[in-house]
């Protein structure tokens, strides 16, 4: 029971929800790549093995040392109080221990990888850890702008793990997207929250300027979202078509839903939704990009 007990409790330090869900785009980078460079599955298999131990690594460092850092503000809001670093339940010196092997050897096994895709990796938990926890979460309300350069690396540390560079437009594709699908998503989640942020005084966009200019950044954003549908037009007219799709109905529930809804409803839509969006366009690249690799082995 104990081991149970503090199994729970590591997974709320390393935040292993947002370790499987950044490993779908990922994986959507590593096999697109594959598919564009028609490189083997079965010949690059350890390097996919490498890129998921690294990047799950290192993504569970980036979450250790964020819950050091905000346990202050993390004792004040009702979602995150209970935290093993908040509580004492697991002492900061072994969360800081445990953050820094994590880092080193998610580090050395991207490295081992492709260097590129060990810098890429870096840079994640750089940009996470500095930029956004000390400099900008606390201070602005640009500060999901700022995060969203981190949660946008997986898919560029999966196709830097098997090609040779990252400068295809497929993979910045993916990155773009990344970013700009953050925005909706995490204000949604401000919205929800708004109680929380406020207590804690953090300047999300919902507590520093209002629910009219969270929904009209949203739609903002939603817009640029449909757009970058096209970047994927020179790879695959599919592909295209689904995040299109995908992105226009996300922008119709945004504007339509929040005319018969309040503001809470319309942010619990919306980020059902945003989980929708994508999981939809990071598995349809994966099973594109797989079908692709089947038939070209054949």
């Amino acid at each position: 029971m104990k081991k149970q007990s503090q199994k729970k409790l590591w997974a709320q330090v390393v935040k292993t929800g947002i370790i499987k869900s950044n490993l779908i785009p990922m994986a959507a980078g590593l096999m697109l790549a594959l598919y564009t460079y028609e490189y083997s599955f079965i010949d690059n298999i350890g390097n996919i093995i490498l890129a998921f131990l690294g990047t799950t690594a290192i993504i569970a460092a980036s979450g250790s040392f964020n819950n050091i850092y905000d346990r202050d503000i993390d004792a004040i809001m009702a979602r995150t109080k209970s935290r093993p670093t908040v509580t004492g339940a697991i002492s900061i010196k072994k969360v800081a221990i445990a953050a820094s092997l994590f880092l080193v050897i998610g580090l050395i096994l991207l490295y081992l990888a492709s260097p590129l895709a060990s810098l890429l990796g870096f840079l994640g938990v750089f940009f996470y850890v500095v930029p956004y926890t000390m400099w900008t979460k606390r201070y602005t309300i640009w500060n999901t702008e700022v995060g969203s350069i981190s949660g946008a690396m997986p898919p560029l540390i999966g196709w830097a793990a098997v090609a040779p560079d990252i400068w295809h437009p497929a993979c910045w594709a993916l990155f773009l997207i990344m970013v700009i699908w953050q925005m909706p998503h995490f204000y949604a989640i401000a919205i929800r929250k708004q109680k929380d942020y406020a207590a804690a005084n953090i300047p999300m966009l919902p507590v520093a300027k209002g629910a009219k200019r969270t929904y009209l950044q949203s739609n903002i954003y939603l817009v640029l979202l449909v757009l970058s549908s096209f970047l994927f037009l020179p790879l695959s007219l599919g592909l295209t078509l689904v995040s299109l799709l995908l992105g226009l109905m996300w922008l119709a529930l945004s504007l339509f839903g929040s005319r018969e809804l309040g503001i809470v409803a319309w942010a619990n839509k919306m980020f059902f939704f945003s989980l929708v969006h994508m999981m939809g366009v990071f598995f349809t690249v994966i099973i594109y990009a797989s079908i692709g690799l089947i038939l070209a082995a054949i």
